[in-house]
């Protein structure tokens, strides 16, 4: 055997080690980005039974809240932008953009839930009547489902991010376009309370 014949089968062999590490991490950041638009996905599942909740909400307190028309009015409007928001960033999830208008969005719609759940508790044949206190239930189950989802989104965002960013992983990310992916993050403080329930 020849020596130019040894060196081919080394660099060949160099050449497909070479290859198959860089196939594997490829293979390792298009599993974790899926893993994360999978965690989105649940979030969408809550967040659009959160959004068929809320006319009915809405419908039930009508009768009781005829002099708060504005509040009903603000829920019903910040439920649609939060809805929309959600489309778009369901659409890409990886969208940093998107992910912080949906964030804003679902933001203002909790502060203006907060707002009528606020306004229930001044009606006390609102706060009786059990089709409004079994919505405000189901709401409150589905904002605790929306937190978790959340949290798993998170988590997967960030391993994601973390595998995307170290050496080696970072150059192949680089090459293939991997971009960032964006935490679901709450920015203001007072986005970051649940709407308060109470049936007491």
């Amino acid at each position: 055997m020849s020596s130019l014949l040894i060196v081919a089968i080394v660099l060949a062999t160099l050449a497909l080690v070479a290859a198959m590490f860089v196939v594997g991490i490829y293979n390792k950041l298009v599993g974790l980005r899926n893993r994360f638009k999978n965690a989105f996905a649940q979030i969408d599942v809550q967040l659009k039974r959160r959004y068929d909740l809320i006319p009915n909400l809405v419908e039930t307190a009508k009768g009781y809240l005829q002099h708060e028309r504005g509040t009903l009015e603000a829920v019903i409007a910040a439920r649609n932008a939060a809805a929309s928001a959600n489309a778009s960033a369901a659409a890409n999830p990886g969208d940093p953009a998107a992910m912080k208008q949906l964030a804003t969005a679902e933001g203002t719609l909790t502060g203006t839930l907060g707002r009528l759940f606020a306004l229930s508790e001044a009606y006390p044949d609102l706060k009786a009547n059990t089709t409004m206190s079994s919505l405000m239930e189901e709401l409150t189950s589905t904002e605790n489902k929306v937190s978790f989802s959340r949290q798993a989104y998170n988590d997967s965002v960030m391993a994601y991010n973390t595998q995307r960013e170290i050496f080696p992983s970072s150059v192949i990310a680089g090459t293939f376009h991997f971009a960032a992916a964006e935490l679901f993050a709450i920015e203001e403080p007072e986005q970051r309370e649940a709407p308060k329930v109470s049936f007491a």
